[in-house]
């Protein structure tokens, strides 16, 4: 069998929604089946990639054409590459899109304001409410949700392995995973 085609799958949401938690569910899986993965974390990348931008709207784009460039270069060398950034703003998500040489699924992690505020793991919420965090997405910072996700998991409904159910089940009907 020849080398399998890479794609990016790229999950978006707010802050506590559920990526990490679903990216580290789905890779081990993915590698099971067989696939190069690589997961582009957004703490990670800003940390390691982005070290001293901000949290602006023009910084927060350039984090993620960043994320992109290199989801990009993974994808179309046979990688699965998975983002797991908020990536608030459409606009940019798009122009990602249209980067792309590989293709590219767009992930909704849809967890209620409410939902994500409730679980509030790193109590970010709570200091974004209390003035102390500038830009917060969600609080003092827009989320612009995906007009046309291939796909919407709605982690404050569903299992993680719900989720990654549907997310393994969609790959499969593009053709992008072994069957079985």
């Amino acid at each position: 069998m020849g080398e399998r085609s890479g794609f990016i799958l790229w999950f978006t949401g707010l802050s506590g929604s559920g990526k990490s938690t679903l990216t580290n569910h789905l890779a081990p899986r993915l590698r099971g089946l067989g696939l190069k993965v690589e997961v582009l974390d957004g703490d990670e990348v800003r940390e390691n990639l982005s070290r001293g931008l901000s949290f602006s709207k023009e910084d927060r784009d350039i984090n993620i054409r960043r994320i992109g460039f290199v989801a990009n270069l993974l994808a179309r060398n046979g990688v699965c590459a998975i983002s797991a950034a908020i990536s608030p703003y459409e606009a940019v998500r798009q122009e990602v899109r249209r980067r792309s040489e590989a293709p590219f699924i767009e992930v909704y992690v849809n967890a209620p304001l409410a939902v994500v505020e409730g679980r509030d793991v790193k109590g970010l919420y709570k200091r974004a409410r209390a003035g102390e965090i500038p830009h917060f997405t969600g609080v003092s910072d827009p989320y612009e949700p995906p007009k046309a996700p291939e796909l919407v998991v709605y982690t404050g409904q569903e299992t993680v392995e719900e989720s990654a159910r549907k997310v393994l089940d969609y790959l499969r009907s593009r053709g992008l995973l072994p069957a079985g």
